[in-house]
């Protein structure tokens, strides 16, 4: 088959993998100038690795994507570590994995969770052990579909207690969600989350960008095409397959099939054929933005945190502080410490559309308050990336509202990160949901 493939994320990267190795004729169009998505990489002068425009991470328990980079021949870039996770509460930090040495004596992994929430002492320990039990629970579960019957907000308030909620787990929800949405969003994506997690976290060695180079590198080495700058304006139904339009002026170019890795609004807007339930169920879809201020300071910010959970709010402006070079060593950044400040907004938020000088006024004094003696003339360079689609938001029954890989469009197929409900998007989902499109397009030939 002749396939086009619109999006050089690493879904569209692993269809176009899967599909060249056996031996199909796969071109991939990228509007931008660089392959990776949310996952892409940047660098500057005295870096040796890239660094993700947004936080990144794998877990020890990313089976599809652990594979596809065995199939790659570069597991020994692969490697794991323990950094220190915690929670801002109140001006104080607490460690929510710091070490437990005889932890592991208990052969029982899931109450490993249930014991580190003991540890979290500003919540009266009835409520700690309430909750760390409901949470070794739902690692327990199968059966998510019950669990999307339901919010989380009501489940988990109703579970944990209302104490142990408004700390630990409505935070949470605020941040990823908003106020506009947090009330919404079902119990099966909080169980994703407990579920699929671990406390080791995964990195690939120079950084997601090398990674996602080489699965283009392999791509083209079967035979593939990846095009950048490469802007498809339009998929049109012809006689013998579909038309790709671009740019005025340049040619329009035919294919057997056509998946398209991009949002669910712009799948709308490049298919005007798309019409009926299919349509209705992409417009239903809703999803929040992301925002990124990346900091290379030339101090520490905090001694061992690496991800720090925030209350979002006018005391910290963000709802997440990322101190990447407790992760990973500076030394692959020319000794700079790098800090993220992230954040989850509505599609049409200003924030996403303000400069990076703005965003660094409004920021800054939030890192004061995680250590007082954060000085704005530490920050010796800042960058800002922002998405408009970036989080779904699932809500009550969602697994009803996912419209099909296969669109009624005969030869087009959507593969995008509201398909890969109940999991929370992430590069492991990306490479699962690549090898599924990539499948049901050959079940067609």
């Amino acid at each position: 088959m002749n396939i086009g493939i619109i999006g050089a994320g690493i879904t569209g990267l692993t269809a176009a993998y899967d599909l060249t190795k056996r031996g199909h004729d796969v071109t991939v169009y990228e509007a931008r100038s660089y392959a990776g998505g949310l996952a892409a990489g940047f660098s500057t002068e005295g870096w040796d690795w890239h660094l993700e425009r947004f936080y990144h991470h794998w877990f020890a328990s990313d089976d599809e994507l652990i594979e596809l980079i065995d199939d790659l021949g570069a597991r020994e870039r692969l490697f794991f570590r323990r950094p220190t996770t915690t929670l801002y509460h109140q001006g104080e930090l607490y460690p929510l994995d710091s070490p437990v040495p005889w932890l592991n004596l208990i052969p029982f992994p899931p109450l490993h969770r249930a014991v580190r929430v003991l540890q979290f002492s500003p919540i009266p320990f009835l409520d700690r052990l309430r909750a760390g039990l409901v949470g070794a629970y739902l690692t327990l579960i199968r059966d998510w579909r019950r669990l999307e019957r339901v919010t989380a907000h009501e489940w988990m308030r109703r579970t944990v207690g209302p104490r142990a909620y408004n700390v630990l787990w409505r935070p949470l929800l605020v941040a990823k969600f908003g106020e506009e949405h947090y009330r919404e969003v079902n119990m099966a994506w909080m169980w994703a989350r407990l579920y699929k997690r671990t406390a080791s976290l995964g990195y690939f060695r120079g950084g997601f960008q090398a990674f996602v180079d080489l699965l283009v590198e392999r791509v083209k080495g079967q035979g593939g095409d990846v095009r950048f700058n490469a802007q498809v304006r339009g998929v049109h139904r012809t006689e013998k397959g579909l038309r790709l339009v671009f740019n005025p002026g340049d040619p329009e170019v035919a294919h057997d099939a056509v998946i398209a890795t991009v949002s669910p609004r712009a799948v709308l807007e490049l298919a005007a054929e798309l019409t009926g339930p299919y349509a209705a169920k992409l417009r239903g879809l809703e999803s929040m933005g992301a925002l990124a201020l990346v900091l290379a300071l030339d101090h520490s910010l905090t001694d061992e945190h690496y991800w720090i959970n925030l209350p979002k709010g006018a005391e910290i402006p963000f709802m997440g502080l990322v101190e990447h070079t407790n992760y990973i060593s500076s030394e692959h950044y020319g000794g700079d410490q790098i800090v993220y400040c992230g954040d989850y907004l509505p599609p049409d938020h200003p924030y996403l559309d303000a400069d990076k000088e703005e965003l660094l006024a409004l920021y800054l004094p939030g890192l004061k308050r995680i250590n007082p003696d954060f000085e704005a003339d530490w920050v010796r360079d800042a960058w800002l990336f922002t998405e408009r689609y970036a989080q779904p938001v699932p809500k009550v029954d969602q697994s009803q509202t996912i419209p099909p890989l296969k669109t009624p469009i005969p030869g087009l197929w959507l593969a995008n990160m509201s398909q890969v409900y109940p999991w929370d998007r992430g590069s492991n989902y990306a490479v699962e949901l690549g090898r599924r499109v990539a499948r049901r397009v050959e079940e067609t030939v």
